[in-house]
């Protein structure tokens, strides 16, 4: 794994890429912890995504809370100061942002999973000085519906996303939102793909990841031959993108039901399905590697779950000096979550607690990715903190 980083989980549903569990034991806390802050509702609420660093300030977006109980984007500054650029409306503007945000030329741009025109959700733009105007905003119908996931950026500022509905069969979308040419034109939405004509995967909950080469990756979480999902890949080409099945699952050691988006590093992919595994059915699910070679793709398990019911994460990994760093929802000595690290050795991998939350004032259910910031890992909590609704917090490893 060189160096990999990871831009894209879901309780409803969001963006997430590996999730992997970890049993907390007492005494596990060894690490340095700290609140960075605790929503109060009137600037936010329940955030589900992880957070964008722009190298001086941190980003991200609420599902709930604000000025109209739908949603924020909030800045926290170098003195962990937080504070509200945009509240969401729920109107044409959008509403219950549920993703990542990535910045473009200083901008904050990222998805909602509902409000818009149709109330299907939007694309939008936020500017430093906190001004939102929503991009596109789908009708629910073959232009998709209700995207859940984070964005990616081609090198001419197009966007690129899921949505995890709607397309010609209701059963998600790829879709493309091209920059106009001139300031004041408009943004136009093209599918790229919609799931669900066959075998070939359905209900894509996080984004897509482009390679080299231009072509994307992602996962359904839904569909394939088997019913538990798919990884896919899309090529580009004059008359349009193709799909490629790269793996179906099957629920069974190869897990199922991969809510977690696809990391690409050369000729290897890496992803995480949250269900199956040795357990099979009543399996917490895989870590996956999947190479490709002149003979095809080569899917392998790199690291199986138990079963715990709701076990592992559904948040977006961080690699870094080939250690992954993530958290979980649900597990560790309070049932509350953890983050963790792993560390490759040999043909394993081996687990260790950073920090088990116990639900009270650190917070409780992380589903965000964490982000690398001044050598300390930052992440949110959707609830916990002050009046339940949720924290942004630091590790140091």
């Amino acid at each position: 794994m060189k160096g990999l980083t990871a831009p894209g989980e879901r309780l409803p549903a969001f963006a997430l890429l590996l999730g992997l569990v970890v049993v907390a034991g007492p005494g596990a806390h060894s690490q340095t912890f700290k609140v960075v802050h605790e929503f109060k509702w009137s600037d936010g609420a329940n955030p589900v995504a992880g957070l964008t660093v722009d190298g001086k300030n941190l980003y991200g977006t609420t599902s709930s809370g604000g000025k109209f109980g739908v949603g924020t984007v909030f800045e926290i500054n170098s003195s962990n100061e937080e504070s509200v650029l945009y509240d969401f409306t729920g109107g044409k503007d959008g509403g219950t942002p549920e993703a990542s945000l990535i910045l473009i030329g200083g901008n904050l741009y990222g998805t909602t999973a509902a409000g818009g025109a149709s109330d299907a959700g939007t694309v939008f733009e936020v500017t430093p000085q906190g001004v939102e105007k929503a991009l596109y905003g789908f009708t629910g119908k073959a232009d998709g519906a209700n995207p859940e996931s984070s964005l990616v950026a081609d090198s001419a500022g197009n966007l690129y996303g899921t949505t995890n509905l709607g397309g010609k069969y209701d059963q998600g979308t790829v879709f493309e939102l091209v920059k106009p040419k001139a300031a004041a034109g408009a943004w136009t939405e093209e599918v790229l793909y919609s799931f669900g004509k066959g075998d070939d995967g359905a209900d894509p909950v996080a984004g897509v990841t482009f390679d080299a080469a231009g072509n994307l990756y992602g996962t359904t979480s839904n569909g394939g031959a088997n019913g538990y999902g798919t990884v896919f890949q899309l090529k580009p080409s004059k008359s349009g993108w193709t799909e490629n099945i790269l793996h179906e699952f099957a629920l069974q050691g190869d897990g199922g039901v991969p809510y977690a988006g696809i990391v690409v590093d050369g000729n290897e992919l890496f992803g995480a399905a949250t269900d199956g595994g040795d357990g099979g059915s009543s399996g917490g699910g895989t870590v996956f590697e999947l190479t490709s070679s002149s003979s095809g793709w080569k899917f392998a398990v790199l690291y199986q779950l138990p079963g715990w019911g709701i076990s592992g994460s559904f948040s977006n990994v961080l690699v870094a000096s080939g250690k992954i760093y993530a958290t979980t929802h649900c597990d560790g000595a309070s049932s509350s979550g953890t983050v963790y690290e792993l560390t490759p050795s040999g043909n394993t991998w081996t687990t260790k607690l950073l920090y088990a939350f116990t639900g009270g004032s650190d917070g409780q259910y992380s589903f965000a990715n964490l982000v690398l910031y001044e050598g300390s890992l930052y992440g949110t909590t959707k609830l916990g903190g002050q009046g339940d609704n949720g924290v942004v917090f630091k590790v140091t490893p």
